[in-house]
This record gives structure tokens, sequence and C-alpha cells, in this order.
């Protein structure tokens, strides 16, 4: 706030002094004039007053200024507990600090419970996602060694709940004040590989044609986190292709963006600007019944903490089209 609106702001707090001030001034005028006192007295006695409350005023508006900008850098630390506010001048700014004493001490404590709650589910869900491991490597081991006709169906079913613990645990790690992102310069051949890799049985049975040929292209990332995102756009692309392919490539203009196309249902032009959204399934997720319109929002965030990018361009009933931008932002050292 500039010099001019603060002596504004000043004037109108002081108006009730300003206008007695006035007021008792106008009684000694009428006074002086009734009495016919002579003008130079009265002239060098309002001069002296005016000064005076001049000089007074000169120096309350600097104290107001001061606790102006005392204020305002209170207002930049809030966030801050037990900030330190300015020495009050009378009773009811008293009343007013108490106040904000006593709501900031209410804040600070529900913060605190809202942390140690948030703390504790943390902790119990990674817990769980980890136990959960033990129970699945158990059913994977007696699958391998049993005949039953279902066998295969079973071990669909196997994989897809591996896949949301992992997606559970993912969740977590992503939400959390830090993450583990390691950062070097790694083939995007060998990303693709160990997704492809993992996602192998569903192409065969699912009888899904993979176009792949090898990128030759690096990206600085994170391996673990990046094949986790196209983890997860090979999952929904094999979920939603009943019958074609899905390709792998680079794109032919963007010299650093990998693509993920597949022949599948596609997406509703109205669901596209929304497919990001924490939670939302859209036309084909409901049509699904099984989709928990997570698996895009986590690599949206993930991209994101990344400094990448992750687009989609899709027809219904042609198939879509996932385009990761793996530019990175310039990193500045100081």
């Amino acid at each position: 706030m500039n010099r001019w609106k603060l002596l504004g702001a000043f004037m109108r707090q002081n108006l009730i002094a300003i206008l007695a001030a006035a007021g008792a001034a106008a009684i000694f005028l009428i006074v002086f004039a009734l009495y016919r006192l002579p003008v130079e007295a009265v002239g060098y006695a309002a001069g002296l007053s005016l000064l005076f409350l001049a000089a007074l005023g000169a120096i309350r508006f600097r104290q107001f200024c001061r606790k102006h900008q005392a204020l305002e850098a209170v207002r930049g630390q809030i966030s801050v507990p037990d900030v330190p506010l300015p020495e009050a001048t009378n009773l009811i700014e008293r009343d007013y600090q108490e106040l904000i004493r006593l709501l900031d001490k209410e804040r600070s404590a529900i913060a605190y419970e809202k942390d140690r709650a948030y703390r504790e589910m943390t902790e119990y869900h990674t817990i769980w996602a980890h136990q959960i491991k033990t129970p699945i490597a158990a059913m994977r081991l007696l699958l391998q060694s049993d005949g039953s006709p279902d066998k295969h169906e079973l071990s669909e079913q196997l994989f897809r709940i591996e896949q949301y613990a992992e997606m559970v645990l993912q969740y977590i790690r992503l939400g959390g004040p830090s993450t583990d992102f390691v950062f070097r310069t790694v083939s995007l051949d060998d990303c693709v590989k160990q997704a492809v890799r993992k996602y192998a049985p569903s192409f065969i049975r699912k009888r899904i044609k993979l176009n792949y040929e090898p990128l030759g292209a690096t990206a600085l990332t994170d391996e673990k986190w990046l094949v986790f995102v196209i983890e997860q756009i090979l999952s929904n692309a094999l979920k939603y292709t009943r019958e074609g392919e899905i390709s792998i490539y680079m794109h032919p203009r963007r010299p650093n963006a990998l693509v993920i196309e597949d022949t599948g249902i596609g997406i509703d032009p109205a669901d596209l600007p929304r497919v990001f959204e924490h939670g939302y399934t859209g036309f084909t997720g409901r049509a699904d019944k099984k989709s928990t319109g997570i698996g895009l929002y986590l690599c949206k965030r993930i991209m994101d903490k990344l400094s990448h990018t992750i687009e989609i361009e899709s027809e219904a009933g042609k198939g879509t089209k996932v385009i990761l931008g793996l530019e990175t932002a310039p990193l500045e050292v100081e």
C-alpha cells in the first residue's frame, strides 16, 4: 500500500479525533472573535497549536505505518504457530490479539490431528499392500502346480489382484511428503520391454497383436515410475481392446514422445477433457462396471512430477492414442 493510501486510511481511523480538534479550534476562534482579541495573539496561538497537532499527527502516522508493516509481515507467516504480533496499544487490540491466538491454537490442533490420522492411514495401507503380496505369491505357486481347467482364468484374476495392490502402493507413495525419484538417462526400449513382458500372458490370452520395433531412444527420467505409467496404459489398452492390435512407437513429429496406440472401443469425446480426473470413469468406465478412475489419474500425477506430459487422442469405436511427452524442464542449479 502506498503512502497516500496509508494516509487516507490513517485519516479515516482518526476521523473522530480530527473532527474534535477542528471543533475545538472553531470554538477558540469564535471566542477570540467575540472578545475582539488582537489578531497577532490569535494567529500566534493558532500557529503553535497547528504545529503541535501536526507533530503529534506525524508521530501517530509513523506508528500507524510501522504497525501496518508488522501486520503485513504477520499475514505472510500466518501458517507458522506462535507468530509474534505487534504490541497492543489499547484494550480492544489486546482482545483481538487474544482471539487470534485462540484461533491459531485451535487451527494447530486440528492440523496436527489431521496429519496424525493421515500418517496412521498411510502406514496401514502400506503394510496392507506389502502383506497381501505374501498370499498372492502362495496362490501363484499353487496355480503353477495345479491342473485345474480354470487355471488360466484364475491366473488372470490373480494378476489383476497384483496389479491393484501395486496401484495402491504407488498411490500411497505418490501422495506422501517425499518420493523416491532417481533421475537418469534410461533406454525407452528397456522400459517398454519390462511392461510388455509383464502383460505378455494377457496379449496371448486375448490374441491381441503387438506392433513394436526397437525405438532406439533414451529419456532423462525415473525408470521405475515411467515403467509404471507404461504398464497402466497397456493395462487400459488391453482391457478395452477386444480384438485388433496395440502399437508402440516414437511420435513421427515429436522425437521425445512415446506413443501407445490401440484399436479398442475408444473414448467418448465428452469424456476426453476429464479422463485424468480423480475417480472419473466416463461412459466407457461405467459400461465396464469395474473401472475405478484411478489409473489415468495416477499416470497424470506421475508424469507431472517427472516433468513430462501425457495426452490422449481418441475416437469412439476406433481406438485410443496415448502420447507420453518425455521432454524435461531445464534444471536450475544454484
